[in-house]
């Protein structure tokens, strides 16, 4: 056997420690931003966390909007405490860890007003880069938070997480509510059988189970507003809107310059206090541009958006991550980590960036307007059902040709399949709920 040493030259980047934690701080909430600088000053004696003082730079754009005595600001300012809020403010106590506390803020995004889970929970792990087992860690964790009840992904489950709160999930309640359908078709003798149990015993079973509330979210407030403070405020100056950064959330790094210039001249601490004011002055490199970058990403977002801003979700125009990344100059990735974590207040209420981002749907042939996204088409969906008569409900195929009519090209198992994203049942189901409801 021969043994033979050679060398070869090559290029290569390596990600060191300060460039993983400036593109991490790229997809932090002020308030995470806010708790990541101040871990760091709990171990540099060099920096001083302080809300933003100074004026924010802000970046205008043509567009109308807001009319000049709609006050945005005002509206954060002065609002009971929401779900949202009330959420928010146990995850402070629950998850310490910024990475967790990401993942725990995705699950927010996905409460409904019912206090309910809107979104799947395969979906929940997609965007946060997590598989579904952990994604079901977390889910166990933040159902933990009062009431008790929140975060279920349906009735079943709500009702169940509030009986075990409450210590009155007997064997037979449990068979009750697995078996919910049933009661929902008021078929007391079958869900009899199907319990195993004499009617009076169901009736007490019955009885505890009114006692539940299936809707632990709507007790709190979940108007314009009234989500968790927005990283980004939306103005209107003139004919032109304004983004900036919300400083009444935003956290600032300053760095001790007296004592780092007392400790360079003591020779026993040289070394370290020049390590650590090195480190002080790149943190505060870091957030000024995540500042600067999340500006820029949220202005060209806005730009496209205005059609939204003006008249609502029905408006939401086609935009992917790289549309916005060519414009402003930067990586894709860049793009999709700052609209990770950061919300933005807007005239349909506080919105997380990324609700911004839609793929456009093929358009009838000679067609002039503009092109529609699929996020829109949902929104004309939920309306289309939401005004239909409960008694005659529309078919797929009848919502189909109410959206194709002058606008995209949609098929009947598109429209089935944005029902489904939208929890909407089908047409026998909503005419079937109908029926119960009128008895």
């Amino acid at each position: 056997m021969n043994l033979q040493i050679s060398q070869r030259m090559s290029q290569g980047l390596t990600m060191t420690g300060q460039m993983q934690q400036a593109i991490s701080l790229l997809q932090y909430s002020n308030t995470d931003l806010q708790r990541y600088i101040e871990k760091e000053a709990e171990e540099n004696p060099f920096i001083d966390v302080h809300a933003a003082s100074q004026a924010m730079p802000q970046l205008p754009f043509s567009g109308r909007g807001l009319g000049d005595t709609d006050d945005i600001v005002a509206r954060i300012a002065d609002h009971p405490i929401s779900l949202v809020a009330h959420v928010s403010g146990q995850f402070d106590m629950l998850f310490s860890d910024p990475g967790e506390r990401l993942i725990a803020d995705r699950f927010l995004e996905a409460l409904d007003a019912n206090g309910w889970l809107s979104d799947d929970l395969a979906e929940i792990a997609l965007s946060c880069g997590i598989d579904l087992g952990l994604a079901s860690e977390f889910l166990t964790r933040v159902q933990r938070v009062e009431p008790a009840g929140l975060f279920a992904r349906d009735l079943a489950e709500c009702l169940k997480l509030q009986a075990e709160d409450r210590g009155i999930l007997s064997p037979l309640l449990g068979r009750v509510l697995a078996n919910l359908p049933r009661l929902a078709a008021a078929d007391l003798d079958g869900l009899k059988k199907r319990c195993d149990c004499t009617m009076d015993e169901l009736k007490t079973a019955l009885r505890a189970l009114r006692t539940l509330n299936p809707k632990p979210g709507a007790e709190f407030d979940m108007g314009p507003g009234m989500e968790r403070e927005p990283d980004l405020i939306l103005s209107k100056n003139g004919q032109d809107w304004q983004v900036e950064l919300n400083r009444s959330t935003l956290p600032a790094v300053v760095i001790d310059d007296s004592s780092a210039g007392a400790m360079t001249r003591n020779a026993e601490l040289r070394d370290y206090a020049g390590e650590r004011l090195r480190v002080a002055r790149w943190l505060r490199r870091a957030v000024e541009h995540r500042n600067q970058t999340t500006l820029s990403v949220a202005a060209e977002i806005v730009r496209r958006q205005i059609a939204f801003l003006e008249h609502g979700f029905a408006c939401i125009a086609p935009m992917t991550l790289a549309d916005v990344a060519d414009a402003v100059g930067v990586h894709e990735s860049t793009v999709s980590r700052v609209t990770t974590g950061v919300s933005m207040i807007t005239p349909h209420g506080t919105l997380p960036l990324k609700r911004f981002f839609s793929a456009a749907l093929t358009q009838k042939a000679g067609s002039n307007g503009d092109a529609t996204s699929a996020a829109a088409v949902r929104f004309k969906i939920q309306k289309i059902v939401e005004d239909e008569d409960p008694a005659n409900p529309l078919s797929d195929d009848a919502i189909a040709r109410a959206i194709n009519d002058g606008g995209p090209i949609l098929a009947r198992r598109t429209v089935a399949k944005y029902r489904d994203m939208l929890k909407i049942p089908s047409s026998f189901q909503r005419k079937r709920l109908a029926r119960i409801n009128a008895a």
